[in-house]
């Protein structure tokens, strides 16, 4: 992947790539999170639109050299790029789309199918799913949101470890990390978290 000069740079204000913390302490990763959520909430939406639309295009291209049929992706809440555009043209092509389901706490994610235009409620943890779930086979590829990521292609999410235990399962999916490229950071990573196969930004170019 290689940066794209049309593409503007990070705002000032927003975290970069010295983000870090050291070891895996759950303190200096709750800090990490806080800081990279609130740094990411702060982005302009005009930006954000224009940056939404390029991870956007870079989905699409992924899944064009894949032909996957069915595709796990993510309802987008706390700043999180918005893919339902490109949700859609994956729709049109005939993908089936498929939204996580939080079942229970320690244990994988299940999957629902969704369409763009059915009703949806906010489960107990307040991500909004299905109002009729239809639950199906864990997709072969999943998008995943990162609230933080590092050169290792290991992703920092909320802490609840609902992806990492998906990815223990087997078979495992193809994984496409979603985020913003000022949410790299470094930090260590334990024995139970999964490196994921690529993680494209508003700087990359999937060929």
């Amino acid at each position: 992947m290689t940066g794209d000069p049309r593409i503007p740079r990070p705002l000032s204000g927003l975290p970069d790539n010295t983000s870090s913390v050291t070891g895996d302490g759950h303190t200096a990763k709750a800090a990490l999170r806080k800081a990279l959520r609130t740094a990411r909430g702060a982005l302009d939406p005009a930006i954000k639109v224009q940056w939404d639309a390029h991870i956007g295009a870079q989905v699409l291209t992924w899944w064009r050299l894949r032909q996957m049929d069915t595709v796990g992706v993510y309802w987008p809440l706390a700043g999180e790029p918005d893919l339902r555009a490109a949700y859609a043209e994956l729709a049109l092509a005939g993908v089936r789309l498929a939204l996580p389901v939080v079942m229970e706490r320690d244990a994988p994610l299940a999957f629902t199918e969704w369409q763009l235009d059915e009703p949806m409620l906010a489960d107990e943890m307040g991500v909004a799913v299905p109002a009729t779930l239809r639950f199906i086979e864990r997709p072969p590829a999943l998008l995943i949101p990162c609230l933080g990521f590092n050169s290792e292609n290991f992703r920092l999410g909320y802490g609840g470890g609902y992806y990492d235990r998906t990815l223990e399962l087997v078979p495992r999916p193809l994984t496409l990390g979603i985020a913003y490229s000022n949410q790299e950071a470094q930090f260590g990573h334990g024995p139970h978290d999964v490196a994921l196969d690529a993680i494209v930004t508003e700087r990359s170019n999937i060929r």
